[in-house]
C-alpha cells in the first residue's frame, strides 16, 4: 500500500488565487490547488477507508470527501503535485493496521517502588503539621 498511486478520475482538482504576500503575481494567477478525494467511492481498500475516516482530521468534510490545499509554490503544476503528494502520504499513514495493546501486569519491584514512593511523599506531608510541645 506504500507505492500506492492515486487513480487519476478519482481526483477532482479546482485552482483559486493563493493567499499571503506575493505581490502582483498572487493577485491575478490561480496557482493554489484544491484537492478533492471522495474517500467513500474510491479504490482504497474498505479497511484503509475506515482507518482514513476515523482519523479526526479537519480536512474531511461530514460526506467523507477528503480536501487538500497546496499553495506553497508559485506553478499550478507543482501545487497539484503537492497536492497528491499529501494524499499519498495520509493514505500510507492509515495503510497499516495499528498494533494490538497487550496489557500487561506491573512487576512486583515496581509495585514496591510506588508504595515506597507515596510512603515517603507521605512522610513529606505529615511533617508540615502543627508542631506540638
Amino acid at each position: 500500500m506504500s507505492d500506492w498511486t492515486p487513480p487519476e478520475d478519482e481526483l477532482e482538482f479546482s485552482f483559486v488565487r493563493a493567499q499571503g504576500a506575493g505581490g502582483q503575481n498572487v493577485n491575478k494567477v490561480a496557482s493554489a490547488a484544491h484537492l478533492r478525494f471522495d474517500v467513500r467511492t474510491s479504490s482504497l481498500p474498505e479497511p484503509v477507508k475506515e482507518r482514513l475516516l476515523a482519523l479526526n482530521d479537519q480536512r474531511i468534510n461530514a460526506e467523507g470527501v477528503l480536501v487538500i490545499k497546496a499553495q506553497e509554490h508559485r506553478s499550478q503544476e507543482m501545487n497539484r503535485a503537492a497536492a497528491v503528494q499529501r494524499l499519498i502520504e495520509l493514505v500510507a499513514s492509515v495503510a497499516k493496521p495499528p498494533k494490538k495493546r497487550r496489557p500487561t501486569k506491573p512487576t512486583l519491584a515496581s509495585k514496591q517502588r510506588r508504595l515506597t514512593g507515596k510512603a515517603v511523599r507521605s512522610g513529606i506531608k505529615a511533617g508540615r503539621g502543627k508542631v506540638s510541645e
